[in-house]
């Protein structure tokens, strides 16, 4: 047995520059430490529109946790033919906002802005998922702790928990999960349109030890939407962490 020594030597070693070789290729990844919320102004009534909801779907998809998509239609569109049922003049204001933190001539859609901190054409699919990567990359702030419940009847109650701060807001949305309308007017009649996460209702506080109370919307169960809640700068209007809980 002796004499096939040095030949096993030979077939471990060679076995093992083998396995290096392999393994050298591969990259070692690391989870994402940070947090991308994407914000998607948009409407039923804007022809422009469809492949941003597409683009939205599309990430919400591809990224896994630490990644959170909410829906805003606004109601500027509505008097072009087609009123958007999930449209709230309330999502226009908080455009604006935004529109005078960017310096920006006028709002328009679709619009995608990204923590708070990048804006750009929504149906720009290489950017929102580049933006969505950057972000990722960053370190973030302590998520909330959320957690969402239901009484006997349409009342959702919220239990949230994030870090006292002078300087930042909460936001906690109330979302539906998705939605299909056949549009029968306007810049998109005879299209079946498809959304996900619709902000139904946004209630906005100062960060700390908060509960807060929703109503189901009409038609819909808790299984048809969950709970966003994100932390917000109160001057520069940057997000620095979120966190979702569905509703038990």
């Amino acid at each position: 047995m002796k004499r096939f020594l040095p030949a096993l030597l030979l077939v471990l070693l060679a076995c093992i520059s083998l396995l290096g070789l392999a393994t050298a290729g591969k990259k070692t990844t690391t989870p994402p430490s940070g947090t991308a919320v994407v914000e998607l102004f948009t409407s039923e009534g804007c022809s422009s529109c469809p492949p941003a909801d597409e683009a939205l779907a599309a990430a919400d998809k591809a990224y896994t946790g630490h990644v959170y998509v909410l829906g805003y239609h606004v109601d500027y569109w509505n008097r072009l033919g087609w009123k958007d049922p999930f449209s709230n003049a309330a999502w226009t204001d908080r455009q604006t906002r935004y529109a005078n933190l960017f310096k920006l001539n006028s709002i328009y859609t679709p619009q995608a802005i990204v923590n708070g901190k990048t804006q750009f054409t929504g149906s720009d699919k290489n950017r929102l998922n580049t933006t969505i990567e950057n972000e990722l990359k960053l370190p973030a702030a302590a998520a909330p702790e959320l957690t969402a419940k239901t009484d006997a009847g349409k009342n959702i109650l919220i239990s949230c928990k994030t870090v006292a701060s002078p300087g930042k807001l909460l936001n906690i949305a109330l979302v539906q999960r998705s939605a299909e309308t056949s549009v029968k007017k306007g810049e998109n009649e005879g299209k079946q349109l498809h959304h996900i996460n619709i902000v139904r209702e946004l209630k906005t506080m100062p960060a700390g030890a908060v509960a807060a109370l929703f109503h189901l919307p009409a038609g819909l169960s808790a299984a048809d939407c969950l709970i966003i809640a994100f932390i917000q700068d109160k001057q520069t209007l940057a997000i620095t962490a979120a966190a979702e809980a569905p509703i038990h």
